[in-house]
C-alpha cells in the first residue's frame, strides 16, 4: 500500500468507524427507551438492562455497516475533489481505479464484517436476547408487578396490587387466572410476598378468599366456589399449571443459515414459514454484499462528475438519491421473495448489480463522454 493510499484509507476509516459507532448509538439509544420502564418503576437491574439491550447491538451494526460505508466513501470523496486533492492526483496520472482503490479495500473490510455478523453474531445474539424476553415473561414475571396497576403476566393471568413495599411485600391483591380452561379462579388477599422457586416466581398471598367458576355438569349448571384462607400459594410464571412448559419456537433471525435453507423436517413448519426462511437465508448472505455495492455508487457518483471551480453539490444528491432507492427496492424484493421463492434471484442482483453498473462507469463508461483528468468546469 502507497502512502497515497495509506492517506485515503485513514480518512475513510476513521469517518467510518465514527459514523458508524455514532449512528448505532442512537439507534441503541432509541430502542432501549422500550426497556427502560423495567429499571425505572420495575425493579430490574441496571446491568440486566445494559446486558439486554446491548444483545440488539449486532444487528444494529448488520443493517447500518452498508449505509455508513456508503455516506463515508461518497461524502470524503467529494470533499477530496472540492479541495482540489483528487484534481493533483488525477493530474500525476492516477486513474479512477486507482483512486478508488482505498475506498473499495475499506468495502471489503465492511463486507468481511458483514458476513461474519449476519452468518454468526446476529442469530446467536437474537437467540440470546429473545432467551432473555423469555425468562422475563416467565422466570422473573414477578418484576412485571406494579402498585396500582393491572399487570397482565401473558394472556391468562392478570395481577393487581394496591401497593407494593420496597421489600416485595405487596398489599390490597386481586387475581384473575384463566390458566385452567374453563374454571377461571378470582382471587383477593390482604397481604402477599414475592419469593423464587425452581419453577419461576411465586405469590404467597395471606387472609384471603378463593372464588372459582365450576363448570356445568350432567346434575347441574354451572356453581361459584368460595374458599376463604389464611395462605395460598399462586406461581405466576405464564405456564399454565396443568400442562408441561411448552418449547420456545425460534423466529427466523435465531436461526443460522444452514438451518434456514435447511430446516429439520421435525418442526413441520407451515410452507408460509419454509418460504419465509429461505429468503431469509438468502437475504443474509447477500446483504453484507450490498457495503461494496453501496461504496461503489459512491464512488461512481464522486469520480465520474469531475471538478467545478465553484463546488458541486450533485454527486451527494444523485448518490444519497440512488442509495435510497436500492434500499426501498431491497426492502420491496425482500418482502416478494418471502411470498414466493422464485424472485429470490432479484435479492443477489439487487447486492451485486450496483456494482457491475458502478464498475462500467469507473472504467471509462463506453459511449458515454468523459472528462479530461484535472479538466475544470466553470
Amino acid at each position: 500500500m502507497t502512502r497515497l493510499d495509506r492517506y485515503l484509507f485513514r480518512q475513510l476509516g476513521i469517518a467510518l468507524l465514527a459514523v458508524t459507532i455514532g449512528l448505532a448509538a442512537l439507534i441503541w439509544l432509541t430502542q432501549s427507551l422500550r426497556f427502560i420502564e423495567l429499571v425505572l418503576d420495575r425493579g430490574l437491574s441496571l446491568a440486566v438492562f445494559i446486558e439486554l439491550t446491548g444483545l440488539l447491538l449486532p444487528s444494529f451494526f448488520a443493517v447500518i455497516l452498508p449505509i455508513t460505508t456508503f455516506i463515508v466513501t461518497l461524502f470524503t470523496y467529494v470533499r477530496l475533489n472540492a479541495d482540489r486533492e483528487l484534481v493533483v492526483m488525477r493530474a500525476a496520472g492516477l486513474s479512477d481505479w486507482r483512486l478508488s482503490r482505498p475506498a473499495l479495500l475499506l468495502a471489503g473490510v465492511a463486507t468481511a464484517l458483514g458476513l461474519a455478523l449476519q452468518l454468526w453474531l446476529v442469530p446467536v445474539s437474537h437467540a440470546a436476547f429473545r432467551t432473555w424476553q423469555y425468562e422475563i415473561r416467565n422466570e422473573m414475571a414477578a418484576i412485571l408487578l406494579q402498585e396500582g396497576v393491572f399487570s397482565s403476566l401473558g394472556d391468562d393471568l392478570t395481577v393487581y396490587a394496591r401497593r407494593r413495599n420496597p421489600d416485595g411485600t405487596l398489599r390490597g391483591i386481586l387475581v384473575h387466572d384463566t390458566r385452567e380452561p374453563g374454571a377461571p379462579v378470582t382471587i383477593m388477599a390482604e397481604e402477599g410476598r414475592l419469593v423464587s422457586t425452581g419453577n419461576g416466581p411465586r405469590v404467597v398471598l395471606l387472609n384471603g378468599v378463593r372464588q372459582q367458576l365450576e363448570p356445568a355438569t350432567a346434575t347441574h349448571g354451572p356453581r361459584l366456589s368460595t374458599l376463604s384462607f389464611a395462605q395460598n400459594n399462586l406461581d405466576l410464571a405464564t405456564t399454565a399449571r396443568s400442562t408441561p412448559e411448552p418449547v420456545r419456537n425460534r423466529d427466523s433471525r435465531e436461526r443460522s443459515v444452514s438451518e434456514l435453507l435447511r430446516p429439520d423436517p421435525a418442526e413441520n413448519l407451515p410452507e408460509r414459514d419454509l418460504r419465509k426462511f429461505r429468503a431469509e437465508g438468502h437475504q443474509r448472505l447477500a446483504s453484507p454484499f450490498t457495503a461494496l455495492s453501496f461504496a461503489m455508487v459512491g464512488l461512481a457518483t464522486a469520480l465520474a462528475s469531475g471538478f467545478r471551480r465553484y463546488g458541486d453539490w450533485r454527486p451527494a444528491v444523485i448518490g444519497v438519491g440512488l442509495v435510497v432507492g436500492l434500499l426501498a427496492v431491497g426492502l420491496s424484493i425482500g418482502n416478494l421473495a418471502a411470498r414466493d421463492n422464485r424472485f429470490i434471484p432479484l435479492i443477489w442482483l439487487h447486492a451485486i448489480g450496483p456494482a457491475v453498473i458502478s464498475a462500467w462507469v469507473l472504467s471509462g463508461s463506453p459511449g458515454l463522454p468523459r472528462r479530461r483528468p484535472g479538466a475544470a468546469e466553470g
